[in-house]
């Protein structure tokens, strides 16, 4: 049995402590796997249709413009109701804005999904033949649940590319002293070489099947019948390799239900599909099938199996950034890729030095893209291959990312999944049409990017005297989106390929999804103004202007939830006069949810989902507004906002008390609006307050639940009241003899942050000047000065005991 799946049973059997399994709730779906690679093809009807919602939105936002001028024009009013229908005009044209945007976009989506043609596998390979760049996938790692990162690295590992290396970026401390993280922290170095391991078998067999082709095969002329007869039983073993591990997954919920149906049956029945094609081949005296294609066939086996696995700890090393994000994950090991460096103990600890022509204890290959995928993420076999095929294409060379838009794993089996699940396929829409107006985002659950592109956006900082590389941007939690700006200011474009070839995991229950959308909700106002500048500067440098319909889905993407969140909560709580709610204002929202309700029809779920996304987002409104807040402070500040990863556990995430309680006083406020309206015979404004009282009271006890709101109340008020006691002061250390030195002196806090770097310096070499890793302008004089031979045989601190 291998070693993957003994360990998935051994915790199926009790022996490692591990969570319950999720219980399926009421209202869920029981479809498993994933949507279609190809998008329904769009016809003429569908088109005609978006572009009529658009038209419909625009022309009743008019009238009710002209409306409200007319009123204010008919009856002279005084200074506050004159600002009040402007105020509500505001709101009013914001949310029509961002119902264009959405309209707009899936116009874009429309027509590209009628013009899209799939490559030929046939065509990709032959390219290949002549060039096969390397890829690098990076996988950002933080305390993830074991079975998460096995199938994400498994997915990297099956890809179906020619120089592929899977590097799981650890972030986790490196020196825990909980045992159970300790645990986890050792079974996550060791999954890589697993995967690894898991795959040598296959690949050594394949490899050595090519090479035996290729040694004895002319590339000139055809392929005989017996050629292809073993060709096909290879195709077979692999199919029946393939299939064995499907066998032996566990099945224990919906996202390993779709890496069995996705990934390993459809690479499975992919396989023996070709080996029946090569048979009837072989058997039909008419079929002529070169030697160069027989040789791609081959090739593609070896493919599917051949990988290196790695991973890295970033934090195991002073000399490198531990800023809690995932932006300085990545950018820590993209600094550090086609170089050999050696390792140094220090005080705060080890160093990486360049290996010069000394002893090398670390080898970081290069790669010509870098392919960044999130822990709970999947990626269909062909992924990389396609979209590394896309951007090597001539017509291509100036697209700096290229992606396919993650959707949501089927078959949630929680409410609130499902419906985080819907947005997210909705959202996938959206992102399509984007780029029909180049208007793209990088999102970053995964991409392939072009290595030479993120060399474009370097930026090195000197900290504690030692350089610090930064590609994609951590100013804000959002880096995917700031990065996306920068990019598109160097003259980069960013694509996303019309097909599904990725999936993502969707929070499981409101206490994470809180986390991850208040996340998505801060930073775009900050990255706005970036936005603007690059426009302004493409203006003065005499470049193509940006169209208006990229800045307009692009200033949209960035602050919709904003102002939306915002207008939203005004609109809900400020008592404006009942009779600014007119027909047309409806009638300007009305299109983008009738829309919203067919694209959810389109992506596998029902019209009348759209009733409970409206709830949902009620739910997350208090959510949103966070972000927003956040993003004013930040931007009023300039300090960092810290970056919360998304809880990615199976059991429950505690919410915390404001998200509980502005939904309950959104309930409160609808029944009040309510009354009023009833009593004043108000119908329109009756209608809306009937809307927001019935959605939000569906979304509290379908997605929060009243029994696990209570709890997690609870669980605040005890948090509040009881405070943990501190802990004992640490037993007092003697620093390192190069750190006093350096300093000059024995302030602790100067101590500490210059450890490292003092203790580089003096083990440096001066071969190594140059050092991309510690090459700040204070160590390159200093060696430079020095002629002394430094020495090489560190210590550890001392402790006060051992001062003698």
């Amino acid at each position: 049995m291998l070693a993957l799946t003994r360990r998935s049973r051994a915790l199926k059997r009790g022996e490692h402590q591990t969570t319950p399994r999720r219980r399926r709730q009421l209202g869920t779906e029981r479809r498993m796997g994933g949507l279609p690679v190809l998008p329904d093809a769009s016809g003429r009807a569908a088109v005609r249709g978006a572009r009529f919602a658009l038209a419909l939105t625009a022309v009743a936002w008019v009238g009710y413009l002209i409306e409200l001028t007319l009123r204010l024009a008919r009856s002279p009013l005084g200074v506050r109701p004159v600002a009040e229908t402007l105020v509500y005009l505001v709101l009013v044209s914001l949310l029509a804005g961002s119902a264009s945007a959405y309209l707009l976009a899936r116009l874009g989506h429309f027509q590209r999904a009628g013009r899209h043609r799939r490559v030929p596998r046939s065509t990709i390979d032959g390219h290949f033949d002549h060039r096969e760049p390397s890829a690098t996938v990076l996988v950002p790692s933080y305390r993830e649940e074991e079975h998460v990162v096995v199938l994400t690295l498994l997915t990297c590992a099956l890809q179906e590319y020619p120089d592929l290396r899977v590097v799981l970026l650890i972030d986790d401390p490196p020196r825990p002293r909980d045992p159970d993280a300790a645990q986890a922290l050792d079974r996550a170095r060791e999954i890589p070489g697993e995967v690894q391991a898991l795959l040598a078998e296959p690949s050594h067999r394949f490899e050595a099947a090519l090479a035996a082709y290729e040694s004895t095969i002319h590339p000139d002329g055809h392929a005989d019948g017996t050629t292809l007869e073993v060709l096909a039983e290879y195709y077979d073993d692999a199919a029946s390799w393939i299939n064995t591990q499907r066998a032996d997954l566990d099945e224990n919920d919906h996202v390993d239900q779709f890496v069995a149906i996705e990934v390993l049956d459809r690479l499975a029945g992919d396989l023996a599909a070709t080996a029946v094609s090569l048979r009837e081949a072989a058997m039909d005296p008419r079929a002529l099938m070169s030697h160069r294609r027989v040789g791609q066939l081959y090739r593609r086996l070896a493919w599917i199996f051949r990988v290196e696995m790695a991973s890295f700890e970033r934090k195991r090393f002073a000399s490198l950034s531990h800023e809690a994000n995932k932006a300085m994950n990545l950018n820590s090991y993209l600094g550090l890729m086609g170089g050999d460096y050696r390792i140094e103990t220090s005080p705060g600890g080890d160093v990486l030095l360049p290996a010069g022509d000394g002893r090398v204890d670390v080898s970081i290959p290069a790669a010509d893209y870098v392919v960044t995928v999130d822990a709970d993420s999947v990626l269909l076999p062909e992924y990389c291959l396609r979209l590394v095929h896309h951007l090597e294409l001539p017509e291509h060379q100036d697209v700096a990312v290229a992606q396919t838009p993650y959707s949501a794993y089927r078959g949630a089996p929680t409410r609130i999944e499902r419906m985080a699940g819907a947005t997210t396929d909705v959202q996938h829409i959206v992102h399509q049409g984007l780029t029909h107006f180049d208007a793209t985002f990088w999102v970053g659950a995964n991409a392939v990017i072009r290595r030479t592109a993120l060399d474009d956006l370097l930026v090195e900082d000197d900290v504690s005297g030692f350089t610090v590389r930064r590609y994609i941007s951590d100013r804000t939690v959002i880096e995917d989106t700031e990065s996306s700006i920068e990019l598109r200011d160097r003259g980069w474009k960013l694509h996303n390929l019309p097909e599904r070839l990725s999936y993502s995991a969707t929070p499981p229950d409101f206490g994470s999804l809180a986390v991850q959308r208040q996340r998505w909700a801060n930073g775009g106002l900050i990255i706005l103004p970036q936005l603007l500048r690059a426009w302004r500067r493409r203006d003065e440098d005499g470049r193509r202007r940006i169209r208006f319909t990229e800045v307009f889905l692009r200033v949209n993407y960035l602050a919709s939830i904003s102002w939306a969140s915002l207008g939203l909560l005004v609109l809900l709580f400020y008592p404006f006069d009942n009779t600014l709610l007119s027909r047309l204002a409806v009638l300007t929202a009305l299109p983008y949810f009738a829309a919203m309700a067919n694209d959810l029809r389109r992506s596998g779920y029902k019209r009348t989902d759209i009733f409970r996304v409206y709830a949902f987002n009620l739910l997350l409104l208090p959510v949103n507004l966070v972000g927003t807040i956040q993003s004013i402070g930040q931007g009023i500040g300039g300090h960092k906002i810290d970056f919360v990863r998304t809880p990615k556990v199976k059991n429950r995430t505690v919410v915390a008390l404001p998200y509980l309680l502005l939904p309950l006083l959104l309930v409160w406020w609808s029944v009040r609006t309510l009354a009023i309206d009833i009593e004043e015979q108000n119908l329109v404004h009756g209608a809306f307050a009937t809307a927001n009282l019935a959605g939000a009271a569906y979304a509290f006890v379908a997605f929060v639940g009243i029994r696990h709101a209570l709890v997690d109340v609870a669980v605040s008020l005890r948090d509040y009241v009881y405070r943990p006691v501190a802990p004992a002061a640490p037993v007092e250390e003697i620093p390192h003899w190069a750190s006093v030195l350096y300093v000059g002196g024995s302030i602790p806090e100067e101590v500490e942050r210059n450890a490292p770097l003092a203790v580089a310096l003096a083990a440096h070499d001066g071969d190594s000047a140059n050092s991309i890793a510690v090459e700040g302008d204070g160590l390159r004089r200093w060696i430079e000065q020095t002629d002394v031979e430094l020495p090489v045989d560190l210590t550890e601190p001392t402790t006060a005991g051992d001062r003698r």
